[in-house]
């Protein structure tokens, strides 16, 4: 009967050797499961799916809810929101949390690990002498052991350090994601700030324009003028008209950023107040050599790639020491009952009567079988994997130093830039409100020379681009002042950098 089972066993085999072809057969190796019929056919088709995509879980923004709508938006409002509201701010916390998680992780090494089993099973043994086989033999019931290790060189020390390691960081990285989420709200406001007040001056330039078109429509009139500066003049007023519609393009989208980085919908109406003109700020409190000396102590950032690298030793070390012999407590208890009947049909009762090959059935009383042990571990050979983790783990720490050495001096080139961007805006400032207050004399005077019959249509043309281009420039002067402190805000790790005369 056995023989005949091998040879039906053969027979199917061969059967489709026969009968599926080789091509077949190669495709079935190749892709068993058949996974790979899941993606497109190839590189140039698209793929798509056989049944429905999930849906998405994304919360319910709503710019009504813990956001005012009655009044024009400050930015401590909005950046108060933001911190709340915004994923990035959340995700570096969720992070924190899985850290911290982590060093709870390493600090179970330092507890008896303790381990429940429950076993039931069959078993038919032969006699060693004569060959017979037994009756099935039945065991069942519990059994507890433990395990606690002694000594092991510090490796779980030098785990639970690198662990507390990457919490700091992850500590620190929250704090200057907060910082990030600060600086892009910032920014943010001011653009759109400086926008809305770009599309002032391009409506105040459209009316501009057709008071001059105006102008030059009734001495056309008159006689006085000519078509060529009637269509000048008309050109003039649709290419300002062409500005306002850029700039309010311009100011829409600025919008829609704020509202993505404070965490409303794209499309919320939010209301802002004006852009006011900077404060009457003095020199930085500090100098630039300062500002660069402030970084190394100031930004979270640098603190948490200096406990990277810290963590990094700290992984290597216990790399190291993981190849070193280690001392464990070993100790366990087992209660067996087992019998020569059926358990799970018929356990019967156990007696005193003892266990016999001869006997057909038999039932005896349980066992109890308590251990303790110490145990040295020697570790011996891995297949070279213990060498290669220890190589590893110390050139981790050579790239984190890396890292953190490309962190610092980009910081300092942050801080060096946003530094002497800020004093140059400062003395634009002053420079924009003069040529402001000169232009716009200048084209009231030319306006009104032209009406009275006096100049040409260019020279009113050219003083009233001049003053739209003066207002713009001025508005930019304001515009990099606040981006350049905020940026400078963000390089250094610090919010007390500039005296001002208003609170910002």
């Amino acid at each position: 009967m056995r023989h005949q089972s091998r040879w039906l066993v053969v027979s199917v085999l061969m059967g489709w050797v026969v009968v599926f072809p080789a091509s077949s057969q190669a495709q079935f190796y190749k892709d068993p499961f058949g996974d790979f019929g899941k993606i497109s056919p190839s590189a140039s088709k698209q793929w798509r799916p056989d049944g429905s995509l999930p849906s998405l879980d994304l919360p319910n923004l709503s710019a009504s809810e813990g956001l005012p709508q009655d009044h024009e938006l400050s930015l401590p409002e909005l950046t108060e929101y933001a911190l709340e509201h915004n994923p990035a701010t959340s995700q570096a916390w969720y992070a924190a949390r899985a850290a911290a998680a982590v060093v709870g992780v390493a600090q179970a090494g330092r507890m008896p690990t303790i381990s429940g089993i429950y076993t039931a099973g069959r078993a038919r043994n032969a006699s060693s002498t004569s060959g017979v086989i037994g009756n099935w033999l039945d065991r069942w019931g519990p059994s507890v052991s433990l395990s606690y290790v002694l000594y092991d060189f510090g490796l779980v020390k030098s785990q639970i350090q690198s662990a507390e390691y990457r919490l700091l960081a992850a500590n620190l990285s929250q704090n200057r994601v907060l910082q990030q989420v600060i600086s892009q709200v910032e920014l943010s406001y001011y653009q759109l700030t400086g926008l809305s007040a770009i599309v002032g001056v391009n409506q105040q330039a459209v009316k501009n324009n057709q008071t001059a078109l105006d102008a030059v429509s009734r001495r056309h009139e008159s006689g006085l003028a000519t078509v060529a500066d009637v269509l000048r003049a008309q050109t003039l007023v649709a290419q300002s008209q062409l500005n306002l519609q850029r700039s309010r393009g311009d100011m829409e989208k600025s919008r829609g950023q704020l509202s993505s980085i404070v965490g409303i919908p794209v499309n919320s109406a939010i209301k802002l107040a004006a852009l006011n003109p900077p404060p009457e700020s003095k020199e930085a409190v500090q100098a630039i050599g300062q500002f660069l000396e402030t970084v190394k102590i100031s930004r979270p950032d640098l603190a948490a790639s200096e406990a990277q690298v810290r963590a990094a030793k700290a992984t290597a070390d216990a790399a190291f020491k993981s190849t070193l012999p280690s001392i464990q407590l070993t100790g366990g208890y087992a209660y067996t009952s087992w019998s020569s009947k059926e358990f799970f049909s018929n356990p019967g009762t156990c007696n005193s009567t003892p266990p016999s090959t001869s006997a057909a059935n038999y039932s005896c009383p349980h066992t109890v079988s308590p251990s303790i042990a110490i145990n040295v571990l020697i570790p011996i050979f891995s297949g070279f994997k213990d060498t290669y983790n220890v190589r590893q783990a110390r050139e981790a720490v050579s790239q984190a130093e890396m890292v953190r050495d490309q962190l610092y001096n980009q910081s300092q080139l942050d801080v060096w830039q946003s530094y002497h961007d800020l004093q140059t805006s400062k003395e634009s400032m002053g420079s924009a409100e003069s040529v402001v207050r000169s232009s716009s004399r200048t084209a009231e005077a030319t306006l009104a020379r032209y009406k009275e019959g006096y100049g040409t249509i260019l020279e009113l043309i050219t003083a009233q681009q001049d003053e739209v281009t003066a207002r713009t420039q001025r508005i930019q002067s304001y515009l990099d002042w606040y981006s350049a402190l905020t940026r400078l805000h963000l390089a250094v790790g610090s919010s007390a950098l500039i005296t001002t005369n208003n609170q910002r």
